[in-house]
């Protein structure tokens, strides 16, 4: 059965939705269901009440039967500010080991700098607490295996935040990837690119800071005695000794995202390339990322290459998107929709145009003729279905709202979650293995399956 009667017969299975035009097709997808039992309470405590700390718990409280009762920061104007928001009974702390103690606490967020992330996340585990940690899940790959290790020997959940690959647009995308209406997979492209100052980690830094307001020493850790430096506290992404740079903050969603996608359990090669072009700000990480990375074919695809991109200073305006690109297609995947395009090849490879055939002298092209249409006789006509269509998720669609429900319901349910530590290292390690390729100007070999260096 040809390719396009495969992608016709499939088509109302696919789609279920209106036609549009004679070429495009849209459908919106379904809203899921968050229910849950009515006296089935998760208490919940948040460690690092920074941007994302503060987005996490709001994206958790849209979860039915989510109690906020503590949270934990270095700076205390966001102690203050929890308060504001979360109510004047909430414990607050600077000691993220005094909400690890309390009893009354079943699941702890992890949003600190990206050096804390392996300390916190296994103590946590280790007092019996459910764990989400903000991505990526370690600061090196040396980190990893202790955090797996930890996951292992506890019962609680533990959950990457990587929110998109719980996104039922994701979904959508997983499932068209596996109807095979791509053809074979050949390469990826993937970037997420920004054009202002905020997007460009200059955030605001409040006229209070100071060695009174923030625990600077507890901050550092284990990075070196700095004098207080309010700019590397409220800024920290731009410094390697506490984040992991382009790769860490963004890369690490575009692999996710593909591995989710293709089952895939990560690349065999990783070289990356950039420079700081334009934030010159004392930063010490690019603010332009390339990399090229090489995935040897898995059970879940072929061998393909893929590219992904980071530019701070995108003129043209920044935005996201990941294309898959297959011998057969395209699925190319923005924010809130996706659209697949169908390219196929013909059968016959066709003469003539910008082709050698017009260089042969008469008697040749008229045996060339000759012996074409003997070997490509015409094929009989076949409807023609649609081309391109869309879908898109439905209004008031959060996937980080998801990606919290997919937590909860597997500690209610002694379920499993979608980005599991090993999920979530995959996801990381070839992050943080460009980095290591752009500062140490090498290409490096990874072995997915065994998650370490080669």
């Amino acid at each position: 059965m040809s390719t396009r009667r495969k992608f016709l017969r499939r088509l109302p299975a696919l789609l279920a939705a209106p036609v549009l035009s004679s070429q495009v097709v849209g459908a919106t997808l379904t809203f899921p269901d968050f229910g849950f039992a009515a006296n089935d309470q998760i208490n919940l405590a948040c460690v690092g009440l920074g941007i994302q700390g503060f987005n996490n718990v709001n994206a958790a409280l849209k979860n039915p039967g989510i109690n906020m009762v503590a949270a934990c920061d270095l700076y205390t104007g966001r102690l203050e500010r929890a308060k504001e928001v979360y109510g004047k009974e909430l414990y607050v702390t600077r000691d993220y080991r005094e909400l690890l103690l309390r009893e009354d606490i079943d699941a702890v967020i992890v949003a600190t700098p990206d050096h804390w992330h392996d300390t916190i996340t296994i103590a946590a585990l280790d007092a019996g607490k459910h764990v989400y940690c903000e991505k990526p899940l370690v600061q090196s790959l040396d980190e990893g295996r202790a955090i797996l290790e930890a996951e292992k020997r506890n019962p609680g959940v533990l959950i990457v935040g990587s929110q998109r690959v719980s996104s039922i647009l994701l979904d959508k995308a997983r499932d068209i990837y596996r109807s095979g209406e791509l053809g074979q997979l050949v390469m990826i492209e993937t970037y997420n690119d920004r054009f202002s100052a905020l997007g460009a980690w200059q955030y605001s830094i409040p006229r209070d800071a100071s060695p009174e307001t923030v625990d600077w020493d507890t901050f550092l850790k284990d990075t070196g005695d700095l004098p207080f430096d309010a700019t590397r506290f409220f800024r920290w992404r731009n410094y390697q000794d506490y984040g992991t740079g382009v790769g860490g903050d963004l890369f690490v969603h575009l692999f996710s995202g593909v591995h989710r996608m293709l089952d895939s359990v990560g690349p065999n090669r990783v070289f990356a390339t950039g420079g700081l072009r334009y934030w010159e700000d004392g930063r010490d990480v690019p603010d332009v990322f390339l990399a090229n990375c090489d995935y040897a074919e898995q059970p879940g695809h072929p061998a393909f290459n893929m590219q992904l991109r980071v530019n701070f200073v995108a003129g043209g305006g920044g935005g996201s998107q990941t294309r898959l690109i297959g011998t057969e297609g395209s699925l190319e995947l923005g924010y809130n929709s996706l659209t697949l395009r169908r390219n196929q090849l013909p059968a016959a490879p066709g003469y003539g145009g910008w082709d050698s055939f017009n260089t042969f002298p008469e008697s040749t092209r008229a045996d060339f003729e000759k012996w074409y249409k003997a070997t490509y006789p015409p094929a009989p006509p076949e409807v023609v279905g649609p081309n391109e269509w869309t879908y898109r998720t439905p209004e008031g669609y959060s996937d980080h709202v998801h990606h919290f429900n997919n937590w909860f319901t597997a500690i209610r349910t002694g379920g499993k979650v979608v980005e599991d530590g090993a999920f979530g290292f995959r996801a990381a390690a070839p992050s943080l293995l460009a980095n290591e390729s752009y500062f140490g100007k090498k290409v490096m070999g990874w072995d997915p399956v065994g998650m370490r260096v080669v």
